[in-house]
């Protein structure tokens, strides 16, 4: 096991975390067979198919722009990579609280899936 320390351009924020070397051609720090992984990725990559399919509790989004820029995020936000894209599919509220505060990036708890996962999400 090896640990790495990654930043993310227009990211102050250090992440640490562990990956096995794999000789597979996986991507390095999102390990195939592991579990989720921590990162924080820019908004501009996590797409929202769900995004127009409700309203977010603007009073809840307010609590939490107040929250993150007291302690910062404490619940990082799923997830769901395939292919190389990045979905988000929960943390509706997290995610505008981001947006609203002009935060570049949001950390994510980010698992591997396949198209077929993907589907079984957009039903």
């Amino acid at each position: 096991m090896a640990n790495f320390v990654v930043q993310l351009p227009n990211n102050l924020r250090l992440r640490s975390f562990t990956v096995s070397s794999s000789s597979n051609g996986s991507t390095p720090g999102v390990p195939q067979s592991a579990g989720p992984v921590i990162l924080e990725l820019p908004l501009d990559k996590i797409r929202r198919p769900l995004m127009r399919t409700r309203a977010n509790d603007q009073q809840k989004v307010m609590e939490l722009m107040d929250s993150i820029k007291e302690i910062g995020l404490q619940v990082p936000i799923d997830v769901l990579e395939v292919d190389g894209v990045y979905y988000g599919f929960s943390g509706c509220h997290r995610y505008e609280a981001h947006q609203r505060l002009g935060l570049p990036t949001i950390r994510c708890k980010i698992r591997r899936g396949t198209k077929e996962t993907l589907r079984h999400h957009l039903r």
